[in-house]
């Protein structure tokens, strides 16, 4: 899951195999396969006491050009690209080769479960999975001992950076000190505004016109209508099916022609003139203030789905099942919780995708990004892209809370947490990889 402080559930982890696409080899031993570019095989790279070929990573190759073609990524120049394929390869083997040295194991009765995770993702059954398995040219041994390799390649990962990212209580100290120091300068607003954009050069009349239009707009609201319907309706901005709602910011983050006008209003007051800026006018309701950002929070509840890609699921087929599962619950067809438990590959499936109430800081930047743009009462997110997978986001209900002083503390050491995270993984890798044997056969350009 994405939730930093905790240890992955590993579960079925990167081996959801996607049934409807050509098979794809075992990274540990690759095979080609009939979607596979017809290449010479030979070896590329010795790491420890295993290969790296010319086919995986041809097949490895195709898959991150197909994936990026189909999201729109920019990819890098081809030789840069292949040398960053091949360094992801040979890392992998590295940290596999590790991850056996230091007795990292992966048991009959949990691989079991594992391939039976993956028969029920797939809405099929075991049986059904191995023939499926068969027909695609995929030996089920082979994929057994790929997604055992997976498993352990990913929970070994997760105990040495446990063990790596040390937060002291100084660390924590420091950190609160200055959220203090810069709450203590200034407050925090959530604004909603209703623009009515004026393009540059336009004729007096036509200003005039939409002034007209952004002055109804604020009658409407004095009158009594909800600002987030009229906003919804009216406004041409990025946040207006937000309701408007910029979401909360500090005060040196606002423009200061907001600020001014803003600052002596109460929660839910809607300022009385237009402002007229060189985007438009606008009409603006201060939401909420914050006057210690230290102390209080908005938690959230949510809940997720979460698929891993995998060598057999790619992130973008991955992103079209969970675009697919959100068709089927917006339209009634199937309830979220449902889909969790068959589906997700995270900890929280047995509860239906429920993460429970959480705070900022909580989650990885991109989760927590997506989960804070999605209103109450049950709205769903587009599929979303972290490093645990692609996650599906539900949001239940927010609340304000006071936080007291261990959970302060708890927040400020998931923050560091994540701050050092990318840091350390790097550091781990590059550590590895010094030790290990990486004989170069064959120049990848």
């Amino acid at each position: 899951m994405s939730r930093k402080p905790q240890t992955l559930v590993l579960g079925c982890l990167l081996a959801a195999c996607a049934l409807n696409a050509p098979a794809q080899p075992a990274a540990a031993a690759p095979a080609a396969t009939a979607a596979a570019p017809r290449t010479a095989d030979f070896i590329i790279a010795i790491v420890n006491q295993e290969l790296v070929t010319a086919v995986e990573l041809e097949q490895r190759l195709a898959r991150v050009r197909a994936d990026a073609a189909r999201s729109g990524q920019r990819l890098p120049p081809d030789g840069q690209l292949r040398q960053q394929v091949l360094d992801a390869l040979i890392d992998e083997r590295v940290i596999l080769g590790y991850a056996r040295d230091t007795g990292a194991r992966v048991d009959e009765a949990e691989l079991d479960r594992a391939v039976a995770s993956v028969a029920a993702q797939n809405q099929v059954t075991p049986a059904q999975l191995r023939e499926r398995l068969r027909q695609d040219g995929i030996d089920l041994q082979r994929f057994r001992a790929n997604l055992r390799d997976q498993i352990m390649i990913e929970r070994v990962r997760e105990r040495e950076l446990q063990q790596r990212i040390k937060i002291s209580d100084a660390d924590i100290d420091a950190f609160l000190d200055k959220q203090r120091s810069e709450a203590s300068a200034q407050s925090e607003y959530n604004v909603a505004q209703i623009l009515v954009p004026v393009p540059e050069g336009a004729a007096e009349a036509e200003v005039q016109r939409l002034r007209a239009q952004a002055e109804q707009a604020l009658q409407r609201v004095q009158g009594g209508e909800d600002f987030a319907a009229v906003a919804r309706q009216v406004s041409q901005d990025a946040n207006r099916e937000k309701g408007g709602e910029i979401g909360m910011r500090a005060a040196e983050r606002l423009p200061d022609v907001f600020l001014a006008q803003v600052r002596n209003l109460q929660p839910g007051q809607v300022a009385p003139q237009l402002l007229r800026t060189g985007a438009g006018f606008h009409v603006l309701k201060l939401v909420a203030k914050r006057d210690d950002a230290t102390l209080r929070v908005t938690q959230t509840h949510a809940r997720h789905i979460l698929l891993r890609p995998s060598a057999q699921l790619s992130a973008e087929v991955a992103r079209q099942r969970l675009a697919e599962a959100k068709r089927q619950i917006e339209s009634g067809r199937k309830r979220f919780e449902d889909v969790a438990r068959e589906q997700s590959q995270d900890g929280s499936a047995a509860q239906g995708g429920d993460l429970g109430w959480t705070s900022p800081g909580a989650f990885v930047p991109e989760f927590e990004q997506a989960m804070n743009a999605l209103q109450p009462m049950g709205a769903l997110s587009e599929p979303v892209v972290s490093r645990f997978g692609v996650h599906l986001i539900q949001v239940l209900e927010r609340r304000e809370v006071a936080l007291e002083r261990r959970q302060l503390r708890e927040l400020a050491r998931d923050s560091l947490r994540e701050q050092r995270f990318e840091q350390a993984y790097t550091d781990w890798v590059r550590e590895l990889r010094s030790r290990a044997y990486v004989e170069m056969r064959e120049n990848p350009r």
